[in-house]
């Protein structure tokens, strides 16, 4: 087995034991009992894995996460030199209260490859799978970029979906989509899943546009990469600490940020898992034989690679 091939087996190991972790939080209102459990147990995962490996987006600081802390170590510390991006649960909320889209992610690529988040919490993102790749502009307007990507995916403006989180900041957005004739697929949370929903070419989405998390774009960067399609981002403060600890930072706030800043290298791989069911993957199912299925959507690390399964997470 090639470090690659290991390093695959690894990470569906980590996000399939940290869905099965979750579930037993679905639906109960305890959304950081929840994503607790997600962490522990990725975080024992990892602990086998066959890498050496980094943190680059995780749970925060180490002084903010006991755990999947930015900067911790992971692995075994023979394989692979990694840098490792994690979302034990994105969709908290979604768990919590029992609906449909939380998923279990990682990502993962060379050591130094990923773009470090800083002080960024928000970041404006479009994000297209391979057939409009190279026509997207951040800076110019939604009209201009849903046309690009209908012309360059021989499509009609009308025909295109967009997945669009449903927040109070994205009223314009919502107009300006619908005045084009295109559908708004809104969401409550998943900025991740709708990236992978948009690069999917068996997807109805055909984009997403928006202010979602700035360290989930590490994680969404990997899939593009891996997949061939296209993004770019923007960082996008929403309140004034953030702003300011950027400009501390020495941060260009007003930097677009192409596939290549959020991704330094030629290959990444992502992986999630089903912690509630969605429009991309079941949550675990427990079996007659004390285990859990967990289905899980690898990504990479070869170009276009693409492996949707399940996988076995004892329950003892």
């Amino acid at each position: 087995m090639t470090q690659q091939e290991q390093l695959v087996e690894d990470l569906k190991k980590v996000v399939c034991t940290a869905a099965a972790a979750a579930k037993d939080f679905v639906g109960t209102g305890e959304k950081e009992a929840g994503d607790q459990a997600a962490v522990d147990a990725m975080r024992t995962a990892f602990e086998q894995a066959h890498m050496d490996a980094v943190v680059r987006v995780g749970e925060g600081e180490k002084d903010e996460a006991p755990m999947l802390y930015v900067g911790e170590k992971l692995g075994n510390e023979k394989g692979l030199k990694l840098d490792i991006a994690v979302d034990p649960v994105e969709g908290t909320s979604l768990m919590a209260a029992g609906k449909p889209n939380a998923i279990a992610v990682v990502a993962a690529t060379d050591q130094g490859g990923f773009w470090d988040a800083g002080s960024a919490y928000y970041m404006k993102k479009i994000v297209v799978g391979a057939a409009a790749k190279g026509v997207i502009d951040i800076n110019k307007s939604t009209k201009e970029n849903l046309q690009a990507i209908a012309k360059a995916s021989n499509q009609q403006v009308s025909d295109l979906k967009i997945y669009v989180l449903d927040k109070p900041r994205h009223v314009q957005l919502r107009k300006e989509i619908e005045a084009c004739g295109a559908t708004v697929d809104l969401h409550p949370e998943g900025d991740v899943i709708g990236s992978v929903l948009a690069l999917l070419p068996d997807s109805e989405v055909d984009a997403l546009m928006g202010i979602g998390g700035a360290p989930e774009a590490v994680i969404t960067a990997a899939a593009v990469l891996a997949l061939g399609g296209d993004m770019q981002g923007q960082l996008a403060p929403q309140q004034g600490e953030e702003r300011e600890g950027l400009l501390s930072e020495g941060t260009d706030i007003d930097k677009v940020l192409m596939l290549h800043d959020l991704v330094k290298t030629d290959w990444a791989v992502f992986a999630a898992a089903g912690v509630t069911t969605g429009e991309l993957l079941d949550g675990p199912k427990e079996t007659a034989s004390q285990e859990m299925l967990a289905e899980y959507l690898m990504i990479g690390p070869g170009s276009g690679q693409i492996d949707n399964d399940f996988y076995s997470v004892p329950t003892d």
